[in-house]
């Protein structure tokens, strides 16, 4: 009864207008499909419908262990619009909730999978007992890749992986004829998406040509006078358009690094653009599906170990990316021999579900909870209800992960620990340290943590005016050339060079670097987090750092 809407509350009041003999099952506390339409408000005011109620409540639960339930009351009861109840089990006590961090989502991946892999290895059990749970359908990604590198079976519940969706499909064809234009799958599947007036007819006589010529398709068009094609002038301009447009994507992914190359195809083939425009909650889901795409390529062109030099990073095309996703594009038929799979799904989609293993993942703030639905106190109580959800799902072991970075249209942002971690009673949780020792070092743990115990003290749970966000639109990226930077303080000098430590590195500076030892600082290039330094080593010459990364210590 607590998915009900507004017109079926109608009609079952009208049923029972007459008798009043009436009966509901319901659980106030997973009411979580506002957004489609499904109002809490008719199971809270039951009461005032029909005074002479009785309640039947059924507390006790059968599924999970008692940490998890009593976890899950801790955080359930800071909710102020719920019917009282203390859910219980009889159940053993169980293992604490774990909570891991990481500096990215393709670590947390990494962190997700490998403890999937050693836990099946471990206590012997198969690989349908594990599900990944996350807010949004485009977290996924680095949780696929991360399964697909250790060879682990895994099944989107309820929809499809990652990289066959459409949206993700269409643009990477777009990134592979930029590489290679003779890709005749991809230049059918483009060659008139986002629509440009290059109908079926005529692309049936193109394809024709090209076969009885033995010819590809590109070759074809690129002269299609040549080729016998006796198009009007106006289809043959919007074939010389579509023909331009590529020849320019293979100039640039020649010449930029994958993330630019991507970016500069997705905006000027019109594809984000058709996706912006539809405001549908599916139109919004492929658009964020697109985002994190070229998040993941952004992370690809950055994934640069502080050792790595400049020319090495500047091989990080998009024809090498392709070749780094090839294995994880390829056709995702389900197998034949039904193995028993990881489950992924959004956390909306598991209710009523249970698994002995569960990875609630992407535990950041303006991700879960959503920056979509803070606008007031009543959606994030709804963040909350689905919260709950997430972690009623574990039978046995419940465990947390977030990163404490993110890429967001190519700039990397630092994210705060969602504040439903500091919610659930401490005594039920046990904080796991960093994957690796860089982890230790970053200070948005320290800074999330904090900024979570400040709000949950002074009973702040709705974000600050300034940084509300209505249901509306997605940001779309800026073009390049207009992107609005901030000003950096001219009081505040050499904040732009600051490591992940929080030193201020100058040039002239001696430090000292784990691997290379000591060395001067040359000169410093862009600004945080992506600054760069040239630093001369005394033994292993000049190398190319990123401060973020490169976690040096200040000699003098």
């Amino acid at each position: 009864y607590q998915d009900t809407n507004y017109s079926q509350y109608l009609i079952v009041k009208k049923l029972a207008s007459v008798f009043e003999n009436i009966c509901v099952v319901g659980d106030d506390a997973q009411s979580i499909y506002a957004f489609r339409g499904a109002n809490i408000r008719n199971i809270l005011n039951f009461k005032n419908d029909y005074p002479d109620l009785k309640t039947f409540k059924l507390e006790q639960n059968y599924r999970s262990t008692s940490n998890i339930v009593k976890a899950a009351n801790s955080l359930i009861e800071k909710n102020q619009d719920q019917l009282e109840k203390v859910i219980w089990t009889q159940n053993e006590e169980g293992e604490k909730i774990l909570v891991s961090r990481a500096f990215s989502d393709n670590e947390e991946g990494q962190i997700v999978a490998n403890s999937i892999f050693e836990n099946a290895a471990r206590e012997r059990v198969n690989y349908d007992k594990f599900a990944i749970l996350y807010r949004t359908n485009s977290q996924s990604r680095a949780m696929e890749e991360a399964l697909r590198r250790l060879g682990i079976p895994y099944r989107i519940y309820g929809g499809l992986g990652f990289f066959q969706r459409k949206e993700v499909k269409d643009l990477l064809s777009y990134w592979r004829l930029a590489v290679n234009p003779d890709d005749e799958e991809a230049l059918k599947r483009v060659i008139n998406y986002p629509t440009r007036g290059i109908g079926q007819t005529t692309l049936d006589r193109i394809f024709t040509v090209a076969t009885n010529l033995k010819l590809s398709i590109w070759k074809v068009i690129e002269n299609p006078v040549g080729s016998g094609l006796n198009f009007n002038s106006a289809t043959l301009a919007r074939i010389n358009q579509f023909v331009e447009m590529i020849q320019s994507f293979r100039m640039i992914s020649a010449t930029k690094n994958a993330y630019d190359s991507g970016m500069h195809i997705a905006m000027h083939s019109s594809l984000l653009k058709e996706l912006y425009q539809d405001k549908t909650p599916e139109g919004i889901n492929r658009y964020e599906n697109v985002q994190e795409l070229l998040n993941g390529l952004k992370e690809y062109t950055s994934d640069d170990l502080a050792e790595e030099s400049e020319n090495k990073l500047n091989e990080r095309l998009l024809k090498n990316y392709l070749q780094d996703i090839a294995l994880l594009t390829g056709d995702e038929k389900e197998d034949k021999d039904e193995r028993p799979k990881v489950s992924l799904m959004t956390v909306h989609a598991s209710k009523g579900l249970e698994f002995p293993y569960v990875y609630v993942v992407g535990m950041e703030e303006n991700l879960f909870p959503s920056q979509m639905v803070l606008s007031s106190r009543e959606e994030l109580e709804e963040e909350r209800r689905l919260f709950y959800v997430a972690i009623t799902r574990a039978e046995r072991k419940l465990n947390l992960s977030f990163a404490t970075s993110r890429y967001r249209w190519g700039t990397l942002n630092y994210c705060e620990p969602s504040r439903f971690i500091s919610e659930i009673d401490a005594k039920f949780i046990q904080h796991l340290p960093g994957y690796n020792d860089k982890n230790n070092d970053n200070p948005a743990w320290e800074v999330g943590e904090r900024k979570a115990q400040k709000n949950l003290k002074s009973g702040f749970f709705s974000r600050p005016q300034s940084q509300k966000s209505s249901r509306s639109e997605p940001s779309i990226p800026p073009k390049p050339g207009l992107r609005k930077l901030s000003k950096i303080s001219d009081e505040t000098p050499g904040l732009q060079s600051s490591d992940s430590n929080g030193l201020q590195i100058l040039p002239g500076m001696t430090v000292r670097h784990e691997r290379f030892g000591v060395g001067t600082v040359e000169h410093l290039e862009g600004n945080m987090p992506n600054t760069k330094a040239t630093i001369s080593f005394r033994e292993a010459g000049q190398k190319q750092l990123f401060l973020k990364f490169a976690k040096l210590e200040i000699v003098e």
